[in-house]
């Protein structure tokens, strides 16, 4: 259903996005990704790698590092899948936001929300 490969608009070292290899239809799950979460206070620690750009709120007092291809989706403010996050299961479940053709990159909205338009990090760089 989804695979990985070079994204046209990533522009990082590794240029890698996450692609429907068939048609998707609105509210499929896409992927279910586990999770490493550390306590809010630890991330200080993680400020200092890479990883700080993949790292994602995991409700009030934790951040977690996304296993699988979950820090593989890029961004857009109008994206094609969305997430929530399943605590029982420790995992981030992607859905289809909209239906999503084969061959098409699937995108997340980090900010969190579909609709959310606020800029983001590396929009206000």
């Amino acid at each position: 259903m989804i695979e990985i490969k070079s994204s046209l608009i990533s522009n990082g070292e590794f240029n890698r996005g996450v692609f429907a290899t068939r048609d998707i239809k609105k509210g499929e799950l896409l992927h279910e990704a586990p999770v490493i979460a550390y306590p809010n206070e630890q991330h200080e620690h993680i400020e200092k790698t890479l990883l700080a750009d993949y790292a994602f709120e995991y409700g009030k007092n934790h951040t977690a590092i996304l296993l699988g291809y979950g820090m593989l989706f890029n961004h857009s403010y109008e994206p094609n899948a969305t997430y929530e996050i399943n605590f029982d299961n420790h995992t981030f479940d992607f859905y289809a936001y909209k239906d999503i053709k084969a061959g098409e990159e699937i995108f997340i909205n980090y900010n969190g929300d579909e609709d959310d338009k606020e800029l983001l990090w590396f929009d206000k760089e």
